[in-house]
């Protein structure tokens, strides 16, 4: 059997994602580097005609702030327009993309001024994308990623461990740090995108990694097809 998956992404998504890398055979080691933690931001919806969310984190963290479940959402992928379903919104747009294609989907629809709720510190500007388009968004922060250090005994069990997944550049770059101090040159980085591949892929040309790949589709899908290459 192969070494045990590292899940690195913040609860309570890691559980979920635990439960497919079991389900495909692999035993998982939970420890993520991030946590989030929920910000009490006042809502104003005040001329706002849709809400746009790039994480499911910002879909749990917004409908905790408002009632509101009325306007329509655009989602970055399938399971964040899932959970925005599951919070009670009605209407639910996927992306099944990146956050460029979630701004090309609501450029398309034109639905007017967007409300984008997510990270204090967003990987990527969603307003800025929408603005160069010729669309309207207004960020929102209800969300802060911080960075959490993994257990000694993760540490000391890296040379066991046959891969790690990543979710977000953030966490990319805080294995990058650990990285630097601890070698695991026969671990493998598999990471959700590009960007969240770039931190990590000088330590895999210097050694102090074993391999960086990423999905060719930033969808979890497509994350976890990488466990068997």
């Amino acid at each position: 059997m192969a070494g045990p998956v590292w899940i690195t992404r913040a609860r309570p998504g890691a559980l979920a994602t635990a439960r497919r890398v079991e389900a495909l055979g692999y035993p998982v080691v939970i420890d993520p580097l991030l946590q989030i933690v929920p910000l009490d931001s006042p809502v104003d919806l005040g001329g706002i005609a849709a809400l746009a969310f790039t994480s499911v984190n910002g879909v749990e963290a917004f409908a905790a702030l408002t009632p509101v479940r009325d306007l329509p959402v655009f989602a970055v992928g399938d399971r964040t327009a899932r959970a925005a379903q599951a919070a009670g919104f009605a209407r639910a747009h996927s992306a099944d993309g990146d956050v460029t294609d979630l701004a090309d989907l609501i450029a398309r629809h034109r639905p007017g001024r967007v409300l984008c709720p997510g990270a204090q510190e967003p990987a990527a500007d969603l307003p800025a994308l929408l603005a160069s388009q010729g669309a309207e968004g207004r960020a929102l922060a209800v969300y802060r990623s911080c960075d959490r250090d993994p257990a000694p005994e993760t540490l000391a069990r890296l040379a066991d461990l046959s891969a790690v997944l990543l979710h977000s550049p953030r966490a990319a770059l805080n294995l990058a740090h650990l990285l630097d101090r601890e070698a695991a040159p026969q671990l493998r980085a598999l990471c959700l995108s590009a960007a969240v591949a770039a931190p990590l892929a000088p330590l895999a040309a210097s050694g102090r990694l074993g391999s960086v790949t990423f999905a060719p589709r930033p969808r979890e899908s497509d994350l976890l097809d990488l466990l068997a290459d």
